[in-house]
């Protein structure tokens, strides 16, 4: 017996589950779908966005419809056109194997009359946003009077966005003997109202601590200047080349603005936000699922409902008002058992709503500093030797080898080598040389740990007092994200759960830190250290900031030294990261100079494509 076969689930159900490959249930389902089946009650379920909460309450809806009823019996309302778009299609993946079953999506910017034909057709389980279904209801172009069931499904978000009336609204025309099934990532006192006031004893699961952040993210923020927010956004994503990310900022007005710049400094950057069509937000959104988008700076409202699962940074580029809000942007990313990144921005008048988060979120922030211009330098140059090596040849460029040859003759294996990744580095080191420090003072509240020791140690110095920042050539193409190679490095050495932090990985190198008293420990258990065949090199980085990457021995080459095949530790992820975009070309900017220290990019002229106060909290 199988542990979905275990939960209650009839045969059709578990074929189609066999069908989509899922093997184990997630913690909400486990706990939910045996409730939902075996009584007719009302349920209260938390659990965080991405978690698997369709299926959680899916499987036991579709169960339950009689399939020879052409009567609308189940009823989901959710945030938005994209959410309710995505519940309706796994909904129709879940009852491939039920016959008669129709589940119908009704939401805005879609023709109404459409609609209500293919409700008319017989829908028994309706997916609607709650503005839609209120004006179909107002029509009388839908019938909900005789439901058996009701789903809220992210009820925090509809009410964040302004649905409460809307829910009321719909929800007294449903039948009070109904059971009603709400799942929110949060508990505010607004969802607590609509249970108490549509829910008769709701049974309750909370997955994780309630209102809490998700364990598989990890928290950050920087502090700068108020006129160098825009300037630090581009260092954090030079800083990742694989970064594929959503950037929230407040307003709609600045979402446009940020997402603008981008573009006009080479990045792969799109807008999401209330002002487009749905055909412009269309577009947008499946840009930004082929990866085409690297950077999607969108607004609270026009995000709700994105469901990609392989977002790897959040950032904030303005705090939100509510700690709910930014509990659900920390949730886009660390989806589905994978790790992530919430980055913060802030000002110094800033830092108490740090604190305030993490009491909220039961999570630590890390405090880190934006990257020097030497660190970014080196971290491109890095990606850009693996990219080189990683490269498959492509044959037809043998045709033109004997004049290439011809223009190359003279230039030996190393200076060649100098010359094609001087490129790169030429580009950001012109356009980093002399740049500023972005680290506004007193910034350090809080910090994980200082980042004395270490610097600039050549050869085998080793360092003897504070902390110590280490390059490893491992990462993301290797299978590790923070949480996994933190769990490598310190199982490995034999160290404490705290002593390794600040763990940076890229593609195919990593950094992290640990105090200098086990430098020597370190060093000394990666020497000649082998995974499956190839050589684990970690050596102390020449830029103790967050940089890495001056050899100790034996490496041979950037984020190299390995013998053999490649190691594959830890949970592994696609190595095709086509589409995110690679910086390339350099130009002055073209548009308004934007702040006073870098107004363009290393990435300017390749690619085209409002402060408001309020109450925080």
């Amino acid at each position: 017996m199988t542990k979905f076969e275990a939960l209650g689930l009839q045969k059709s159900l578990l074929d189609a589950i066999t069908d989509m490959g899922f093997e184990t249930p997630s913690e909400v389902q486990e706990k939910a779908i045996p409730i939902l089946l075996e009584s007719e009650t009302d349920l209260v379920a938390l659990a965080q966005t991405g978690t698997g909460k369709t299926a959680a309450f899916g499987f036991p809806l579709i169960q339950k419809i009689d399939s020879n009823s052409r009567t609308t019996q189940g009823l989901i309302l959710s945030p938005t056109r994209e959410l309710c778009l995505q519940i309706t299609k796994e909904m129709q993946a879940y009852s491939k194997y039920e016959r008669n079953i129709n589940v119908v999506a009704i939401y805005g910017g879609a023709s109404i009359t459409d609609q209500a034909r293919q409700i008319k057709k017989g829908a028994q389980i309706i997916v609607a946003t709650p503005g839609r279904m209120k004006d179909m209801i107002s029509r009388r172009l839908v019938d909900i009077s005789n439901i058996d069931y009701c789903v809220l499904d992210e009820a925090d978000e509809m009410l964040n966005m302004g649905f409460m009336e809307d829910i009321k609204d719909i929800l007294s025309g449903t039948p009070n003997e109904k059971s009603t099934w709400l799942f929110s990532a949060t508990m505010p006192r607004e969802v607590a109202t609509i249970a108490k006031k549509f829910m008769h004893s709701p049974q309750e699961i909370t997955v994780g601590a309630k209102n809490s952040g998700a364990s598989t993210v990890q928290h950050e923020y920087y502090v700068v200047g108020g006129r160098d927010r825009y300037p630090a956004l581009k260092r954090l994503a030079d800083t990742n080349p694989d970064i594929f990310s959503v950037i929230f900022c407040r307003t709609k007005r600045d979402t446009q603005k940020v997402a603008e710049s981008l573009i006009e400094d080479g990045y792969n950057a799109g807008a999401l936000h209330g002002d487009l069509s749905q055909n412009q937000r269309d577009l947008v959104m499946n840009s930004f699922r082929k990866r085409q988008i690297q950077m999607l700076v969108a607004t609270d409202v026009a995000a709700r409902g994105i469901d990609v699962d392989d977002i790897t940074h959040v950032i904030n580029y303005q705090l939100p008002d509510e700690i709910e809000t930014y509990t659900h942007r920390s949730g886009r990313t660390g989806r589905a058992g994978k790790s992530g990144i919430s980055m913060v921005i802030i000002t110094r008048s800033e830092q108490r709503k740090i604190k305030a988060i993490e009491n909220k979120i039961n999570q630590k922030f890390i405090a880190k500093q934006i990257p020097s211009g030497i660190e970014i330098c080196e971290i491109q140059l890095y990606h850009l030797a693996n990219k080189i090596k990683d490269t498959k040849i492509n044959e037809d460029v043998d045709g033109y080898l004997p004049a290439i040859n011809d223009v190359l003759e003279g230039i030996d294996r190393e200076e060649l080598i100098k010359k094609i990744v001087s490129v790169e580095f030429t580009r950001f080191s012109n356009y980093y040389n002399k740049s500023k420090d972005l680290n506004s003072s007193d910034s350090g509240r809080n910090r994980e740990r200082s980042d004395d020791g270490g610097d600039n140690r050549r050869g085998g110095e080793i360092p003897t007092s504070g902390a110590v920042r280490y390059f490893v050539n491992v990462g993301e193409r290797d299978g590790y994200d923070w949480m996994t190679l933190k769990d490598f490095i310190r199982d490995t050495v034999g160290l404490g759960q705290e002593d390794v932090f600040k763990v940076d990985v890229k593609e195919s190198f990593s950094f992290f830190n640990t105090e200098a008293e086990v430098t020597q420990q370190i060093l000394e258990k990666f020497t000649e250290f082998k995974v499956d065949g190839r050589f684990v090199n970690v050596e102390v980085s020449k830029n103790p900031g967050g940089g890495g990457g001056n050899r100790r021995s034996g490496g041979s080459g950037f984020g190299g030294g390995y013998k053999g095949k490649r190691s594959s530790g830890g949970r592994r992820r696609d190595d095709d990261r086509g589409g995110r975009g690679k910086k390339e070309g350099s130009s002055e900017s073209k548009g308004r100079r934007r702040d006073r220290s870098e107004s363009s990019s290393p990435n300017s002229g390749k690619r085209r494509s409002t402060k408001r106060k309020g109450d925080f909290f």
